[in-house]
């Protein structure tokens, strides 16, 4: 049985799942316009695509050292990736711990705000003043990763403060479709102003970010203990003493509605001590936290290689337009949208996650042989999109949100310690670093060997993912044989 939601559940779900959508929104605008970019970097690509720009390219090559050809151009892409991904990956082990021992709605905001400045600095600020370096791309890039990387672990840390396990499979792989709406969003954005240069998809994008960071600062609660209710790591609603006037947002309902809608611990009780953060090596010893984390490097490298490479391989591949291509790739996350909420819902009903997770990523590999195999046609390459999308992006959502969540919760802690933002830390920073690595992989591989076995090193990884996992699968594969045994027993 669920427990029963107020509003205030409703509202920490949208802004949490808000702020993720606008970041990943952001984000997906770099892999959205690596074509333009690349045309402003090399001299060749610039003439070939006739842009009308002020500098001459050889003038902007010349003068800012930038790239003689889409090769260097391409890897130096890659790179950045691989850089961003790094950072990100050192940050969220750093943003874990710092989010189990500060206000998350402080460290949320400060992440959103500071990245969208990073950003139009990136994108808009360094083409309007015609400034290219790639020492100074690099370093902007590691600061926004480190910025990022404080998103993550907080609104995961919130969620899981508000919505108990029962029924968290389902919640959290449909509020984990954040990340696919936020590329769709981003996708969109990008392509409806990239005709006036790609400055502009990072200026709109960074703008309703930073917008998005504000109204976060003013209008979130971090925890039910804010308005008087218990923790969600209970099923019930309990009234419990107010936390001080500091952990509350400045716009939130007056003293006397909260008065009136729930009751208040008596005054003659005393207040329910604070838990205890755990420490990162405590957390990263928790049952299932190295499987899952290892699991995830793996699965984090094929979904953010398709996140990060997909437009500019549907551009290159099958000579698309770059606004088409955009487009076509929003299909993959309309799949992980529906992976993450259905794949979420069976595991509740099993009550078991890491068996959903095989079958579907043993299907996946599956999927990925039969993407590489896509013909020229944007509705069959969309078809094969979002059936990926659904097998990988499923998995991944899942892991990241509902899994992580379990992790940082779990019966091991006893309700005693704080270790859910530094729980999804270790795992998204692990998941990170596989990534990071991924990425300058895949740019290597494509310029090497072809896009083919760009696919072969895909399955390759998917297959490690579930090998790391398998330990979990027998257990709970027999967990679930003996409950049909007892219950077959009981009859």
């Amino acid at each position: 049985m669920w427990p029963p939601y107020t509003y205030h559940h409703l509202l920490a779900f949208l802004l949490t799942f808000l702020s993720y959508v606008l970041l990943h929104s952001s984000r997906k605008t770099f892999s959205n316009v690596k074509v333009s970019i690349s045309a402003q970097w090399t001299p060749s690509a610039f003439q070939q695509n006739g842009s009308t720009s002020s500098l001459s390219p050889g003038e902007t090559w010349e003068e800012n050292k930038l790239f003689a050809d889409m090769g260097e151009a391409t890897l130096f892409l890659g790179a950045l990736d691989s850089i961003f991904l790094f950072s990100y990956a050192v940050g969220l082990y750093i943003s874990g711990v710092i989010g189990d021992r500060f206000n998350l709605r402080y460290v949320l905001s400060f992440g959103l705000c500071g990245s969208a400045v990073t950003e139009f600095v990136f994108g808009t600020l360094t083409e309007w003043l015609q400034f290219y370096n790639v020492y100074f791309y690099c370093f902007l890039w590691v600061i926004n990763g480190l910025l990022q990387s404080t998103v993550w672990p907080c609104v995961v840390a919130i969620m899981g403060n508000w919505f108990g396990k029962s029924g968290r499979g389902f919640v959290f792989g449909l509020w984990s479709a954040c990340a696919s709406v936020g590329n769709i969003l981003g996708a969109f954005l990008a392509s409806s102003v990239l005709k006036y240069g790609y400055e502009y998809a990072f200026l709109v994008t960074s703008v309703v970010q930073f917008a998005g960071g504000v109204v976060v600062f003013f209008g979130l609660l971090t925890s039910p203990k804010e308005i008087g209710l218990s923790d969600y790591s209970e099923t019930s609603l309990r009234p419990v003493t107010r936390d001080t006037d500091s952990q509350r947002p400045l716009i939130s309902d007056d003293e006397d509605e909260l008065c009136d809608e729930y009751s208040i611990q008596q005054r003659d009780e005393e207040p329910e001590p604070q838990p205890k953060a755990i420490g990162f090596l405590q957390a990263f010893c928790l049952p299932g936290v190295i499987p899952y984390s290892l699991a995830y490097a793996c699965l984090k490298l094929v979904n953010y290689s398709f996140f990060f490479w997909l437009p500019f391989y549907l551009s290159k591949n099958f000579g698309w337009k770059e606004v088409q291509a955009d487009r076509l790739s929003v299909w993959y996350d309309v799949g992980g949208i529906v992976g993450g909420t259905v794949q979420g819902l069976i595991s509740d009903l099993l009550g078991k996650r890491a068996p959903v997770l095989a079958i579907s990523l043993l299907l996946a590999m599956g999927a990925l042989v039969g993407y590489s195999h896509s013909p020229n046609n944007q509705l069959v390459n969309g078809a094969l999109l979002a059936t990926t999308g659904f097998l990988i992006g499923g998995p991944s959502n899942m892991i990241s949100s509902a899994i992580s969540a379990d992790l940082g919760r779990q019966e091991a802690l006893q309700n005693s310690q704080e270790a859910l933002a530094t729980v999804t830390g270790i795992v998204d920073g692990t998941g990170s670093i596989g990534a990071a690595g991924g990425q300058y992989l895949v740019s290597l591989i494509e310029s090497k060997l072809g896009w083919m076995c760009v696919f072969y090193f895909f399955i390759i990884m998917t297959g490690c993912s579930i090998l790391f996992i398998i330990p979990l699968i027998y257990c709970e594969i027999r967990s679930l044989c003996r409950d049909s045994q007892a219950r077959t027993h009981q009859l």
